[in-house]
């Protein structure tokens, strides 16, 4: 019963606004003051939780999605993906989707994706008459790419959280997140026949060239980090340090978009949202302490145990139970709680930790599209100015087709482990 008061306690400070990390520390020092137990160990646990060299990558990748959204690199990538796609029924929609696949090899983040594109391409698509409640909904959803294309925040946290290699992982999520981008690809093709949105005119060679050349210091980013990673010049943390100092140089020095007066406001926000970000991983280490001193993990286990043989009818709960989670819980949060519980369900079912890791983040990047809780959403619904009622309307479409992606992924493991094993061998 503890553990049941505790989660009704976390879940009450969900519902009434308070911000995640104090939803889980006031839970969890109730907890631990009815148990008896010393509440400096709050304390202690919150602090050799954010003690690891790999959660420095965390505001590294932040720093490059700021420099990326300043610099004037989203504007540059959005031109380039307009002369690749705009001329497609549903043009700037699907200017918007490939345009965050691009994206997505620099930040890692998905709020920072779909707010650098929004601000762009939602009162652009609106100018073009798409419904404004529809323009918002794809960005929201082509935002998710972002940490399954690598690099990724969540995989960062994930392969700390796993022991598993953050290479591997950034790896795995090159083909999930391809599909992700060609789904809702054809959702909005779909769409957009059916509601008669407008394309552009097919752009000539000469004006793609143009786009390319403009975009090209910004396209070199991912093939810094990734390639600096495979052949083992840098570490992923050491890569996001990499990525934040080639980001600030594009902008300050090629596109000369980022001036001496930026530099504070971008330090300021970078710090917030580490701060935030890192203290909701101390948070949850105090939590997680808890749940492992109550069992909760082998509480799992025995309630998956009948499934224990049936592999997909277990991997098909997983992903339903992380689905209704990632309703009412911030991703973040869900990370760092269950992973550690549902790591040992995993290794027994046989299922490789970077096909886990993968399907896993997906999963809690749609909780980010989804009423009440979801992140995503209310970034652009303060840009866009609508309503959750109206958002809601159009999202779902797009739920169908990242969901579509997600069961696809969970169920045919080569999707994510061939470019891994391909590349890095096949772990042992």
């Amino acid at each position: 019963m503890p553990v049941l008061q505790l989660i009704i306690v976390m879940l009450v400070g969900f519902a009434i606004g308070l911000p995640v990390a104090y939803s889980l520390l006031v839970s969890s020092l109730i907890y631990l003051y009815q148990q008896g137990v010393p509440l400096f160990v709050v304390a202690q646990k919150m602090a050799n939780g954010v003690e690891s060299f790999p959660l420095l990558a965390i505001p590294f990748f932040i720093a490059a999605g700021e420099m990326m959204n300043t610099g004037g690199v989203t504007r540059r990538l959005v031109n380039l993906a307009s002369t690749v796609v705009g001329h497609i029924t549903g043009g700037l929609a699907h200017v918007t989707i490939v345009a965050n696949m691009i994206m997505a090899g620099m930040s890692g983040s998905a709020i920072a994706d779909a707010a650098g594109t929004g601000r762009v391409l939602i009162p652009a698509m609106e100018q073009e008459k798409f419904d404004k409640p529809f323009a918002a909904a794809i960005v929201s959803a082509a935002g998710t790419i972002g940490p399954i294309i690598p690099p990724s925040i969540p995989f960062v946290l994930f392969g700390f959280i796993a022991s598993t290699s953050v290479g591997r992982l950034f790896l795995g999520g090159i083909i999930p997140g391809i599909l992700m981008g060609l789904f809702l690809m054809v959702t909005v093709y779909i769409v957009a026949k059916r509601r008669h949105y407008p394309r552009h005119a097919r752009s000539t060679f000469r004006e793609f060239w143009v786009a390319l050349k403009e975009s090209s210091w910004a396209l070199f980013m991912p093939l810094l980090i990734l390639g600096g990673i495979l052949s083992g010049i840098f570490t992923p943390t050491e890569a996001a340090g990499m990525a934040a100092i080639y980001g600030l140089f594009v902008g300050f020095f090629i596109y000369k978009e980022i001036t001496l007066r930026d530099l504070l406001p971008i330090a300021t926000r970078v710090v917030r949202s580490s701060a935030v970000v890192l203290f909701i991983v101390s948070a949850a280490s105090a939590l997680q302490y808890i749940l492992t001193r109550e069992m909760v993990g082998d509480a799992l286990l025995a309630l998956f145990k009948p499934f224990a043989g049936r592999r997909v009818m277990a991997l098909l709960l997983v992903n339903l139970l992380f689905l209704a989670l990632g309703c009412v819980m911030e991703t973040t949060a869900l990370l760092l709680l269950f992973t550690p519980i549902f790591l040992p369900l995993i290794d027994g079912l046989g299922v490789d930790r970077v096909h886990f890791g993968v399907f896993y983040v997906l999963n809690l990047m749609i909780g980010t599209l989804t009423p009440p809780v979801g992140t995503v959403m209310y970034v652009i619904l303060n840009i866009s100015k609508i309503s959750m009622l109206e958002f809601t309307r159009e999202i779902w479409p797009m739920l169908v087709a990242l969901i579509g992606v997600l069961f696809l992924i969970t169920f045919y493991p080569p999707l994510v482990l061939y470019i891994p094993n391909l590349l890095m061998g096949v772990a042992k």
